[in-house]
């Protein structure tokens, strides 16, 4: 009796040192888990590309984009539209076997009160992803293809429609990611004073 006396106490010493142990080793990893790093937070995205822009107001002068057309790298005297000049026999070749045509149409709109004065907007160069500037082509040289009248920096009465500019560059064709640079004079006065706001508005090219 004495025996199984001494091991059923012996028994019930090794279940408590058993269970202390177990106490133990669960306070050490809870102790262990506090003094973990919590994990660093995951990277919010910060590099999403920008949405497109295909309109813009400085001051009281809204612009908004029409149209951009890849005419290729020949402007056809078929497609001359400008009566007065029926004299045009040639078509245009581009300057460069890498380059084409770019037609592009931008409007302006007086969302102000008053009059613009003539002068006081514009559409400027095209720019591509790369920063590269294309001027718009000169005049006696493209006008045969370009609207008659073309509307370029005319007086804009307030709440009409956008009233339309057209020009034609000469393009890169690697060029991708095509806008057009917009102007007016600071506070919508005259682009003469030499003192401009402007932006750049995407085209879509068709």
């Amino acid at each position: 009796m004495r025996i199984n006396k001494e091991l059923g106490q012996a028994s019930k010493l090794l279940l408590v040192l058993a269970v202390v142990v177990l106490v133990a080793a669960v306070i050490v990893y809870l102790v262990m888990k506090m003094a973990e790093k919590p994990p660093a937070p995951s990277p919010t995205p910060t590099d999403t590309a920008p949405l497109p822009v295909y309109e813009q107001a400085l001051g009281n002068i809204r612009f908004v984009f029409e149209s951009a057309l890849d005419k290729g790298d020949v402007l056809k005297v078929s497609d001359v539209k400008n009566a007065q000049f029926s004299y045009q026999k040639q078509d245009l070749l581009v300057s460069n076997p890498g380059a084409k045509f770019i037609q592009v149409t931008a409007g302006a709109q007086n969302i102000g009160t008053k009059n613009t004065e003539q002068g006081a907007w514009d559409i400027e160069n095209v720019v591509d992803s790369k920063g590269r500037e294309f001027v718009p082509l000169a005049g006696h040289q493209v006008n045969p293809w370009l609207p008659s009248p073309n509307l370029c920096s005319t007086l804009l009465k307030p709440a009409f429609d956008p009233t339309p500019c057209t020009k034609i560059y000469e393009v890169s064709k690697e060029s991708t990611g095509l806008k057009i640079r917009v102007e007016t004079g600071v506070n919508n006065g005259n682009i003469s004073s030499g003192k401009v706001n402007s932006y750049l508005i995407d085209l879509i090219v068709k």
